[in-house]
């Protein structure tokens, strides 16, 4: 057998060419794939939307996206307690007997940016009226980002840090969606759920949120 035969045989052109593209394809879905994964893991920031994903809350949703329970009818909030973006220690609980407007908010978030002044409005303009705001910050892996906004925005009241989302986890099934940013609570006095949005605000429908529970007896 001469040594032309005992050589291995070279693909041909078209067959690399042909293995390069199967090579090419294989790598563009991997990374589609890839990226589809990390859009899931990725907190959401913008219109938001009206669901929370599943349970029984006793909410009912109105045409402006504004979901409420009635008296009698609300799920207790649940134990919120932790870090302030400050640096100092705050349980919500403590603020049982006052109304507590929650907002779930980052600072990488354009829409929270957005909302930031008419809650800084209302929040002043609440004082004294028996009504605490308290923010819960998200996904600020950067504690100095979110003490930059609330710079920025002369925000009066505290914000928890909760740069994993845990907090959020705590709620009851279908209260919030997580993947929803920014998100707004309105706790009774008896620290129960009154009213919810999945979406900004502007200062009218905070006050829609607000002013009933803030007149209740």
């Amino acid at each position: 057998m001469s040594s032309a035969s005992r050589a291995p045989q070279r693909p041909s052109r078209a067959a690399r060419v042909g293995r390069d593209r199967r090579a090419s394809v294989r790598r563009r879905v991997a990374l589609t794939a890839g990226a589809a994964v990390a859009a899931l893991l990725v907190t959401a920031c913008g219109e938001g939307g009206t669901s929370g994903g599943g349970g029984d809350t006793n909410f009912v949703t109105g045409t402006d996206g504004i979901s409420t329970a009635a008296k009698g009818e609300r799920a207790a909030a649940p134990e919120l307690s932790g870090e302030t973006v400050d640096g100092k220690q705050l349980d919500v609980a403590d603020y049982k007997g006052k109304v507590v407007v929650l907002n779930v908010w980052g600072s990488w978030c354009n829409p929270c940016r957005a909302e930031a002044k008419y809650f800084t409005k209302v929040a002043n303009d609440y004082a004294g009226k028996g009504v605490q705001f308290v923010g819960i910050n998200t996904r600020d892996t950067n504690i100095r980002a979110a003490r930059a906004f609330e710079e920025d925005f002369d925000v009066p009241y505290p914000s928890l840090y909760d740069p994993t989302g845990k907090l959020m986890l705590r709620f009851p099934k279908g209260t919030l969606n997580p993947q929803t940013v920014p998100s707004t609570l309105v706790l009774d006095r008896d620290g129960k759920i009154a009213a919810r949005s999945l979406s900004p605000l502007s200062e009218e429908r905070l006050l829609k949120m607000l002013k009933p529970v803030v007149a209740e007896k």
